[in-house]
């Protein structure tokens, strides 16, 4: 796929798999995202419950890979980003990533046990040092 391509699929926001390692561990999870086409970046939001596993996995720094994939009347498509995950916290949200984060729709997928209110969620920004996109030729 072209950049312009994978700016398109990614631009739709919406849900993929996120997925990290640990040492010979993996884990992954479906989750909801944003994409700033403008930076190229990816927002995805985590909810933790207080004894996730996910803990484990996720913060500042991590190493993660999300895949988003497309099936419609022209075929399937999907993307792959890799990168680094950075913490978004509100003293460090300046004006451009406010406006980033607006503009996006990331939908609340519910795949929790629990109440949304037992959970505490957190902002990440995924900077892909790797987009490659496939689709159905």
């Amino acid at each position: 796929m072209t950049a312009a391509e994978i700016d398109t699929l990614l631009d739709t926001g919406g849900v993929g798999v996120i997925s990290f390692a640990d040492g010979d561990e993996p884990y992954s999870v479906p989750i909801s995202y944003g994409y700033d086409s403008d930076s190229r970046a990816v927002y995805v939001r985590f909810g933790f419950a207080p004894e996730s596993d996910k803990r484990r996995f996720v913060d500042d720094g991590a190493t993660a890979s999300l895949v988003v994939t497309d099936d419609d009347t022209r075929g399937w498509r999907s993307v792959v980003a890799r990168g680094q995950l950075t913490e978004v916290s509100e003293p460090t949200l300046d004006g451009s990533i406010v406006q980033s984060i607006r503009k996006m729709n990331i939908p609340f997928v519910t795949i929790y046990d629990r109440p949304a209110a037992e959970l505490e969620f957190e902002l990440y920004r995924l900077d892909p040092d790797t987009l490659t996109g496939r689709k159905e030729q």
